[in-house]
């Protein structure tokens, strides 16, 4: 099979994504969004997220500055305003179900300064699943726990059951369920028709929060948390609870995670990679673009038996990488189309660029 040329494989700024696909800024924020990357070297304080963590990134930042929080804790801290977001169908509160309608939410964080980390895959019934993975973190010898396990856990602390599928993600629910035809075993759910019009034409949305912060000490840590993909099999878990898939740090080297397809940062160790190509003196933005290449070509691959994975000479999915390196430079980079990310620097929070690794043909 042929290698992926240079000619199909673009590094080029990406445009701005419809506005009702991004959290609502201020025009301050919307013009410092054209500002170039950048490292903010006097001992940097920096968070970077996925386009909906806007204000998980100024959260973030100020916990570290102002309570002396220590990154990962800032990160968790800083997610949660999306998780408790209804109007946010990708993570958490207000998430779409899975195919027999109940929330199944997967998280994970990581701590930089002790190289720990903990995770919960498929936990019902709890809002804040990234606070349960800190938890894990923290206070058992385990990395991973999921389903009841995961939900009794979380109960034992002080977590309140309560039920997370808002009316508006069970009418959509209800709509897929409606047109559904046939097995629902392979990706992608082969409907055009999009479930809602705040799901951005995608005919099987998927979406998480992922969140780096670096601290003036240098010290990083991250976290990424979601509901996955709507109407998912009972049971499935993306790459979000998984270390060095949705998530990862190094304390010598710095932290990156992702969104979008998480069987694809499964397969390619995605996070991890990112972080190895820092190590190596890669930029951010181009360990991100590198981790896609290497996802593009696997997906290349792939598609001899999943085609829908492979259309027009380009990997038919979405996936974006976001990173932040020791020194203060960050940077994130989008399989295809247009995308954005949020930071928060000296700067104060705004919505950049993401470089993008597929242009039009």
């Amino acid at each position: 099979m042929s290698r992926i040329s240079r000619r199909r494989f673009l590094c080029v700024a990406g445009a701005g994504v419809a506005a009702s696909t991004l959290p609502q800024v201020s025009q301050a924020a919307v013009a410092a969004a054209t500002q170039p990357l950048h490292a903010d070297t006097a001992n940097p304080c920096v968070a970077i997220s996925s386009a909906n963590g806007i204000e998980s990134v100024a959260v973030a930042r100020g916990l570290v500055l102002e309570k002396g929080m220590r990154p990962v804790s800032a990160a968790v801290q800083g997610v949660a305003s999306v998780e408790a977001d209804p109007n946010d169908m990708s993570v958490g509160y207000g998430g779409l179900p899975n195919e027999l309608g109940k929330v199944q939410l997967d998280s994970a964080c990581m701590d930089g300064p002790t190289h720990n980390a903990g995770s919960v895959a498929s936990i019902e019934d709890i809002m804040h699943p990234a606070q349960v993975a800190e938890l894990v973190m923290d206070r058992t010898d385990h990395i991973n726990l999921v389903g009841p396990g995961a939900r009794q856990f979380a109960l034992d602390y002080g977590f309140k059951a309560e039920d997370l599928l808002t009316e508006r993600a069970r009418q959509i629910w209800l709509k897929w369920r409606s047109k559904r035809s046939g097995d629902d075993y392979l990706w992608p759910l082969l409907d055009t028709e999009p479930a809602d019009p705040a799901l951005a034409d995608e005919p099987r949305p998927w979406g998480t929060i992922h969140c780096s912060v670096l601290a003036p000490s240098s010290d990083v840590g991250c976290c990424t948390t979601t509901s996955g993909l709507a109407f998912k099999i009972p049971g499935r878990i993306g790459d979000s609870p998984l270390i060095g898939c949705g998530l990862y740090c190094d304390n010598e080297v710095g932290s990156a995670g992702a969104t979008g397809r998480g069987e694809a940062a499964i397969l390619s160790g995605g996070s991890w990679l990112v972080v190895e190509r820092m190590r190596a003196g890669d930029t951010p933005e181009q360990a991100c673009l590198y981790a896609l290449k290497r996802v593009a070509e696997q997906a290349e691959r792939g598609s001899r038996w999943q085609p829908a994975l492979w259309k027009d000479g380009q990997p038919n999915f979405g996936l974006t990488f976001y990173a932040v390196r020791k020194d203060g430079l960050y940077g994130s980079a989008s399989m295809r189309g247009a995308g954005r990310f949020a930071v928060a620097d000296a700067k104060g929070a705004r919505l950049e660029n993401c470089a993008i690794a597929f242009g039009n043909k």
